[in-house]
């Protein structure tokens, strides 16, 4: 198998896993997948109609996605397509830049990461690379390098989706009541949140091997864009769910830490990233994050889970992955006779809704 100097040496690096077969990791994937299909798709222009009605039934749409599927789509989100073309030319060139280039030049905060170093077998690695860069680092000129004209497109596509973020968080938010929807403004800011630039490259050596692990999201909310090759796959009701590409929409999951401020009534929904054997893909993330000192707890009592900071919670992930290879997240954080409580709670925020 031949790679371009662009591409991060996965094969070479970490070929011993790949003689290593899947069932000796402790807990290996499902590969039963579902017909691909389309997530919840929701047109944001009614959240400025004049009509009061149509308002509340788009809020409703987006919160009733939040509940039951944890994954939805939003068209009409004021990011034009001319800024994510641009956006998306501006990543593929960073990506097709040599790999010594990527790895050793300290590009965009020194943020680049390939593969899954603590892999120990197939079922905990990662067939990628990717720039996880914080939005302070994202105007910062000294960050580009010889990648000047990705500064402006960046800086313009990063401010969009972090109003577009607020947007949907204060929505969820207000749902939930009890007079928290100013909360999440300021909790989140741009000192908090995230860029993240994926890269999938070809992989035709096994579709045993995941483009990005299963797993869910360590914050509020996350919005991809993504190009239409596909891959993106879901967890609904114990079955991976293969996920449409709309050339139109961006996508919006639900993250650990909005799971856990409702109380269950939002579902951050486990998902990954297949391979393709002859096709790359690529997509950008934006992860909603808090401070990392931010206290996250219900809005209601009894708590499903026991309060927590951001960062207790990131340092707890941190040491699961260090450990184990895996993530356990929200469950680490379960207090004892709440699955009751989540029950009841989740029915009556359905039912207002």
């Amino acid at each position: 198998m031949v790679h371009s100097e662009s591409d991060p040496p996965l094969l070479d690096h970490y070929g011993t896993l790949f003689s290593c077969h899947s069932t000796q990791c402790d807990e290996p994937r499902s590969r039963v997948t579902m017909e691909e299909c389309q997530l919840p798709l929701i047109d944001l222009c009614g959240l400025a109609s004049d009509d009061e009605t149509v308002r509340r039934a788009c809020a409703a749409a987006i919160c009733k996605a939040s509940s039951e599927w944890g994954f939805f789509q939003v068209v009409n989100h004021g990011i034009s397509p001319q800024l994510v073309e641009k956006m998306r030319s501006e990543q593929v060139k960073l990506f097709q830049a040599p790999f010594e280039t990527k790895a050793r030049s300290g590009l965009l905060n020194n943020s680049y990461r390939w593969g899954s170093p603590r892999a120990t077998c197939l079922d905990q690695f990662s067939w990628s690379e990717a720039f996880h860069v914080p939005l302070t680092k994202v105007s910062d000129e000294a960050c580009y390098g010889e990648f000047t004209s990705l500064r402006e497109v960046m800086t313009c596509f990063a401010a969009a989706m972090s109003e577009l973020s607020r947007l949907l968080a204060r929505i969820l938010t207000e749902n939930l009541g009890h007079g928290k929807q100013a909360l999440i403004d300021s909790i989140c800011n741009e000192t908090t949140c995230f860029l993240r630039l994926n890269h999938y490259p070809a992989c035709p050596i096994s579709p045993e091997i995941t483009g990005l692990v299963p797993h869910t999201d360590s914050d509020f909310l996350t919005i991809l864009c993504q190009d239409q090759v596909g891959g993106l796959q879901l967890m609904k009701d114990s079955e991976w769910v293969t996920v449409k590409p709309n050339k139109d929409a961006l996508i919006v999951n639900i993250g650990d830490l909005f799971q856990a401020w409702s109380n269950d009534v939002y579902k951050s929904v486990e998902h990954k990233v297949v391979t393709n054997a002859t096709m790359e893909r690529y997509s950008i993330a934006y992860f909603l994050c808090p401070y990392y000192d931010s206290s996250i707890e219900s809005f209601v009592k009894p708590s499903v889970y026991r309060r927590f900071t951001f960062r207790e919670y990131r340092d707890q992930v941190q040491e699961d992955v260090r450990k184990t290879g895996y993530k356990v997240g929200l469950p680490r954080f379960l207090l004892k006779g709440s699955e009751e409580n989540t029950r009841l709670y989740t029915r009556s925020i359905m039912t207002k809704s």
